[in-house]
């Protein structure tokens, strides 16, 4: 199945103001993908927080865009959190994608990442340097990621 790995793909909408993302995450066994809608100070907002990420277990990180109440009727749900899992700076990263659809179109991925708070870190690196709106794809894995123009190969 895929490698663990979380990307962002950006398609331009109504910069700079607001983005048009799609999220695919994978944990290596499961996989999941929802285009959504954001702000643009939000991937630098999240950024911000990953980056200074101490692990603490007292702290969560918590992204939410929508909801699944079906009487919001929002078109999506997605959900990102970073928590610590231990005092070793052993953490994850859940992210939660629901196309809020009716059956047979439903579509609900939960999966967790498992991470080092340096990952953590890096993740918030990257997001930051993507919310400055020059490079059309985020991907983060574990040990690496990389931001990518159009058509540039993947490792």
């Amino acid at each position: 199945m895929d490698a663990i790995r979380i990307e962002l793909s950006r398609t331009p909408y109504e910069e700079p103001y607001h983005l048009r993302l799609r999220i695919t995450a994978s944990n290596g066994r499961l996989r999941g993908e929802l285009e959504y809608y954001c702000n643009a100070n939000d991937l630098r907002e999240l950024g911000a927080q990953m980056q200074a990420y101490t692990g603490n277990r007292e702290r969560e990180i918590v992204y939410q865009l929508g909801s699944e109440k079906p009487e919001d009727r929002f078109a999506y749900f997605f959900s990102l959190r970073v928590q610590a899992i231990n005092s070793r700076g052993h953490c994850c990263v859940t992210v939660r994608l629901n196309s809020n659809a009716s059956p047979p179109d439903t579509e609900i991925t939960e999966l967790s990442i498992p991470a080092e708070v340096a990952d953590v870190n890096r993740l918030g690196g990257l997001l930051t340097q993507f919310g400055q709106l020059r490079h059309r794809r985020l991907i983060w894995r574990v040990a690496s990621g990389e931001l990518l123009e159009d058509g540039e190969p993947t490792e």
